[in-house]
């Protein structure tokens, strides 16, 4: 193999006292690469992440989407494997695999019988550091991905809608940029930008490798030694710190777009876990969105959709796992025969709630609970599991994070809740964007525009 004079000694810690059963275990290697097992022996099976610590976020102006095209790339051929050879070895171990980018990392990922490990390992690390970027390729990818943005961006307006609000929203924040790209610079984009993007950000000291399934510790760490220890790692640059500037004022913005339905969003400037000074007000926000819609019993479905009924559909949401400040986001569409200015009203009334008026205990218990026992179904998956660990590592979190999510939810209080309501959900911070729909075209249909496009883009 290539680099094999590096050497292969680990650092291997059983952890499992500090973590929920099952235990995690967490080793590096010596060339940096950070190793996460979860045994789950429930089934044969086996996932396997590989998490680099990049995405749009790390992007600048001029190459806003490289991150994502080269996620396309990675599935194009190595010096050992042709183009396409990845997918079907995989698919000839009866696994399946995909990629997926996001503003704070790129990851990929298989799903297979829990002896087939090695085989995703050994692809894995073989275009961690050895990827052929070839320009016809790149060409027909480049197009393909640039279909993908008119289907999942341009031709859904609410997509297209959060695409506008977000560079309304954030300032200077690279959260202002989309995951995918603007479509200028996607376009211009060329070999040497994504060639220089792999070299800079794809190695072993950029990356954690995240198992959970049917194996033990002992033996993923042999076959991750085994693939991955030859490798060489990369001089990373230093990450420097884009904080968001203060927002002094209330923004606002109407867009106009053929489209089915108006609609409505709010945006609250918050503190993330990761930027917070107090970490327990992360938590509240937390609780906060979950009063407002944790389940069919939660204040925006029940006051808003079947008590007044001046909404169609209404959520709310807070990206507690971003690596930089965010949002606390509100959203909805009239129902029929209300306006965007009765659920506008509506929805800051719930806010205003949300400052004046602290949760009942019964109340919060409840939303808690519903809180708890969604982040406790999601963890009955193996796949998830391994989200969840490999994204707490990848934003700077650690993955202990995640173990402590449940006592820290639990410790929450009413007054807490009210507190973080009152200090950032405020006029001064808040930002608002409607979608007036224009008639559609003669002949052209939207989707189903209840489902919104996420912050992530998979292949």
């Amino acid at each position: 193999m290539l680099f094999s004079g590096v050497r292969l000694a680990v650092l291997f810690l059983p952890l499992a006292l500090h973590a929920a059963e099952p235990g995690v275990y967490e080793a590096t290697l010596a060339n940096g690469l950070k190793i996460l097992v979860q045994e789950d022996h429930r089934s044969p099976a086996v996932v396997s992440q590989v998490w680099y610590k990049v995405g749009s976020s790390s992007e600048y102006g001029g190459i806003t989407g490289v991150s994502h095209m080269l996620e396309h790339m990675m599935f194009k051929g190595t010096r050992k494997h042709p183009p396409g050879e990845f997918s079907r070895i995989i698919a000839a171990n009866g696994g399946r695999e995909n990629a997926f980018t996001g503003r704070d990392y790129t990851a990929y990922f298989q799903t297979l019988e829990k002896s087939r490990l090695p085989v995703s390992l050994e692809l894995e690390a073989d275009r961690m550091r050895n990827l052929r970027l070839l320009q016809a390729e790149f060409d027909k990818e480049q197009q393909v991905v640039l279909e993908e943005r008119r289907l999942r961006t341009d031709d859904q307006p609410r997509a297209k809608l959060d695409e506008y609000f977000n560079a309304l929203t954030f300032t200077n924040s690279p959260y202002r940029n989309p995951v995918i790209g603007w479509p200028d610079d996607v376009s211009r984009l060329t070999l040497s930008d994504l060639s220089k993007w792999y070299q800079l950000w794809y190695a072993p000291n950029n990356a954690t490798l995240v198992v959970v399934g049917d194996v033990t510790p002992e033996a993923v760490l042999q076959q991750a030694k085994k693939y991955f220890g030859p490798l060489k790692p990369s001089v990373l640059p230093d990450v420097k710190p884009q904080g968001e500037v203060e927002q002094k004022g209330m923004r606002r913005m109407t867009v106009r777009l053929p489209a089915k339905l108006p609609y409505l969003t709010l945006a609250y400037k918050t503190p993330s876990l990761k930027t917070v000074a107090n970490a327990s007000e992360a938590y509240a926000l937390e609780v906060a969105a979950g009063l407002l819609d944790g389940g069919n019993g939660a204040r925006l479905p029940a006051r808003l959709v079947r008590g007044s009924r001046v909404a169609a559909e209404a959520g709310a949401g807070y990206d507690l796992y971003a690596r930089m400040a965010n949002v606390f986001a509100l959203e909805g569409t009239p129902a029929t025969g209300k306006t965007l200015a009765e659920l506008e009203t509506a929805l800051l009334e719930e806010v205003r709630n949300l400052r004046e008026e602290p949760a009942a205990n019964d109340e919060l218990e409840r939303v808690k609970a519903q809180v708890l026992a969604q982040n406790v179904f999601q963890r009955d998956s193996m796949f998830y599991q391994a989200m969840q660990l490999g994204m707490a590592e990848t934003v700077g979190l650690g993955w202990r994070t995640v173990d402590e999510y449940v006592a820290r939810i639990n410790a929450v209080t009413a007054a807490e809740v009210q507190a973080v309501a009152r200090k950032y959900l405020t006029e001064d911070a808040l930002n608002v964007a409607i979608l007036e729909p224009l008639p559609l075209p003669e002949g052209v249909s939207i989707p189903d525009e209840t489902q919104k496009t996420g912050g992530a883009h998979v292949r």
